[in-house]
This record gives C-alpha cells, sequence and structure tokens, in this order.
C-alpha cells in the first residue's frame, strides 16, 4: 500500500504543539518526503525550545507510523539556536530503541557552544577497533568505488573490515555491491547489517529506492550518520571503512565528533581543481584532530587496453606532489580503466571479481600501506 504526503499530513494535524495550533500549521514541518512505505521529515524549532518539542516529535513519529503501508520512519527534531539567543539546556543523546523497521527516531540536535569541546562527545563503538573516513573535496572523483575496493584490500590482508556508506546524499553502495534487501532488525532493535563479500554493509540506500531524491537538512543528516554508527549491530571489527559525503560539512564534522577516528583517507584526481578541494578536506579534518592517512590518487592515468599506451588525461603526480607538500603518506595511484568501472556498474567491485588482476594488486598494495599507517600510530597511542 502506498503513503502519500497528504496521509501524512492529516495524520500530523491531530497533534497538538506547545504553540497552541495543530502541528501542520504550526510553520515548523520540513519537506516531507513519502515514497514506497518510508517516511522522513523534521520539526524544526529553536534550540530554547527542544526540551518542550521532544515530546512533539515522538508523538509525530508514533502517530505516522500508525499509518497502513508505513514501513520506516524518520522524524528528527532540529534545534538550532538563533544568533544572540542563550544557549539551550543540554540534552543528553538517547539511544533508545524504536520499533520501526529501519532508521529509528532520534533525539534533538544542538551545535556545541564555543566553550564546549566537540571531541568531548567521542565514544568508541564497542567491537570496532579502527574507523577510518575515505573522503574527497568534491565529487565524481571515485571516492565510492576506492573506499569499497580498500575495504575488499584489507579483507584480503587478514583484517575484519565493515564498510558504512555514510553518503546519505548520493549513496553509491547499493550500486557497487548489487544489494537490493532491506536490513532486518535484530532482538536488540538494532539493524543487521547486510552481509556481501565477507563484509559487513550498511547503507541509506539500503532503506530508500535508488531514485529517492536525498533532500535533508543538516542536522537530519547528522542524525542519519549517528544511528547508523550507533544502531547498527557491527559485531567485532578490525577496521570500519566510513564512505563520507563529498565536501567539508556537516556529517564530516558528526563523524568526528562522535566516534574517535583513527585516520582519514582523501581521494582526488591528478586535477588542479580536485587538489584544491583535496586540500581543503585535508586541513578540515586536521582542525578535528584527524590524522590524514594518506591520499589515493584515482583516474591517475588511462592505459588503452588495446595498444597498452598511456595517457595522462587528468595530468599526473598532482596527488603525489601535494602529499609531499603537505607531509602527509602518499598511498598510490589508481588507474582510469574500463574493467575498474564496468565490474563497479555489475556490482562486483575489481579486487572480488578480478583478485589476481593488475587493479586488484595496486588496491591492495594502497591497503598494505593503510594497514602499516594504523598498526604506527596504535603502537604510538
Amino acid at each position: 500500500m502506498s503513503v502519500t504526503k497528504q496521509q501524512v499530513l492529516d495524520s500530523l494535524a491531530k497533534i497538538p504543539t506547545p504553540r497552541g495550533v495543530p502541528l501542520t500549521v504550526a510553520k515548523v514541518l520540513s519537506e516531507i518526503t513519502a515514497n514506497d512505505g518510508k517516511v522522513f521529515f523534521s520539526i524544526n524549532v529553536d534550540a530554547t525550545e527542544a526540551r518542550v518539542w521532544e515530546d512533539i516529535r515522538a508523538r509525530a513519529e508514533e502517530a505516522v507510523r500508525a499509518i497502513p503501508g508505513v514501513t520506516t520512519v524518520m522524524v528528527a527534531l532540529t534545534a538550532e539556536r538563533k544568533p544572540g539567543s542563550a544557549a539551550a539546556p543540554a540534552h543528553n543523546h538517547n539511544h533508545g530503541h524504536s520499533h520501526s523497521h529501519g532508521v529509528k527516531p532520534v533525539a534533538s540536535h544542538q551545535p556545541a557552544t564555543p566553550a564546549d569541546s566537540p571531541m568531548g562527545k567521542q565514544a568508541p563503538i564497542p567491537g570496532i577497533g579502527a574507523i577510518i573516513a575515505v573522503a574527497s573535496g568534491k565529487g565524481g572523483v571515485g571516492k565510492s568505488t576506492t573506499a569499497l575496493n580498500i575495504a575488499l584490500a584489507l579483507r584480503d590482508l587478514g583484517l575484519r573490515v565493515g564498510l558504512l556508506d555514510a553518503d546519505i546524499y548520493g549513496p553509491s553502495v547499493p550500486r557497487l555491491t548489487g544489494i537490493h534487501e532491506k536490513p532486518a532488525l535484530n532482538d536488540d532493535k538494532k539493524m543487521i547489517p547486510i552481509h556481501r563479500f565477507g563484509l559487513p554493509l550498511m547503507s541509506i540506500g539500503f532503506l530508500v529506492a535508488e531514485e529517492t531524491p536525498m533532500i535533508w537538512r543538516g542536522p537530519m543528516v547528522m542524525s542519519a550518520i549517528r544511528q547508523m554508527l550507533w544502531d547498527v549491530a557491527w559485531g567485532t571489527l578490525d577496521v570500519l571503512i566510513v564512505d563520507m559525503p563529498p565536501g567539508t560539512g556537516d556529517a564530516q564534522l558528526t563523524l568526528a565528533q562522535q566516534v574517535p577516528l583513527k585516520g582519514a583517507i582523501i581521494v582526488s584526481t591528478p586535477q588542479d581543481l580536485a587538489l584544491i578541494d583535496a586540500r581543503r578536506g585535508i586541513a578540515m579534518f586536521a582542525k578535528v584532530n584527524v590524522p590524514t592517512l594518506g591520499i589515493v590518487e584515482n583516474m591517475s592515468y588511462f592505459q588503452c587496453p588495446e595498444c597498452g599506451t598511456r595517457s595522462d588525461i587528468f595530468g599526473h603526480g598532482g596527488a603525489r606532489h601535494e602529499a609531499e607538500r603537505l607531509g602527509v603518506p602518499f598511498l598510490g595511484e589508481v588507474p582510469l580503466h574500463m574493467s575498474i568501472r564496468v565490474s563497479s556498474d555489475a556490482g562486483t567491485p575489481v579486487v572480488e571479481s578480478e583478485p589476481k588482476g593488475d587493479h586488484a594488486e595496486i588496491y591492495r598494495a594502497i591497503g598494505a600501506k593503510i594497514k602499516d599507517g594504523l598498526q604506527i600510530r596504535t603502537s604510538a597511542a
């Protein structure tokens, strides 16, 4: 049964608010996404009102979940401080469980005041030895393909590895792995990651249709990432690879604030524009005390499959020179090659589909450098 936006609005219209009017006319609702039984929206209030509105958020989620045909509900309470307003009282994040299938409701998000230390909120996820972010300053550089093949390379090197697709604006892991199923819930109401290629995988793309536009406000982005970190039964892992959205925004800051990252891997092409954005990514992680484990130069060169001629389409060596200039490790060059693209589109990444091929060896060499870097940092710690 298809759920419509009007059905959601009708259910929310029955909920009174502290402003003396129904929720639908209180001017606090974001755009409502209702697709294939999944409903997402946020309630946007000032931070000084957050505590009062948390009950309204819970009632809204309960009302929407009661609509026939609804399978997943995500209602975020976004509490933003207006310029010049006093800080809102502290509100602890509640990791309580929802009975809706998939992503669970969230507590209000309040930005830290300048006197706060964002890193003070960090807490390790039980069972996970190290969390690594794979990031890029801009989109279109092959970050997700790189993240998945690095995860498989680390698997081949004997590590227990998981992959979290945190790129909620454009999740790629479902296509890259050929997964079309939805995660189930365990007895603790945590999502069970989907296993493929020996990796536990989680992506917001497992919960929404591929063509569904992800038009979410910043606080909803942060809420979703928190839940995919904490409300997933990851089990025991040596490394959790997190495929980040491109850029340097809320998602990257949230990850650095929520969990102690062992480091970040920056993916770039040799092109000057991509390197400028990669530089911003490295600087952003440095500001939140996350070390850069290295730079990967993707689409480094094109080698003709017919004649073997090498062409530096985007220039060459830019990422290596940038790594040397910034004093961070250079992890390796991945060529622009048809087999990498074809295997990715087919849901069979090249490290898995051609394990003895040249490209798999390139990714494993990159993985070996990452593994060594982790061991060095762990020993130093």
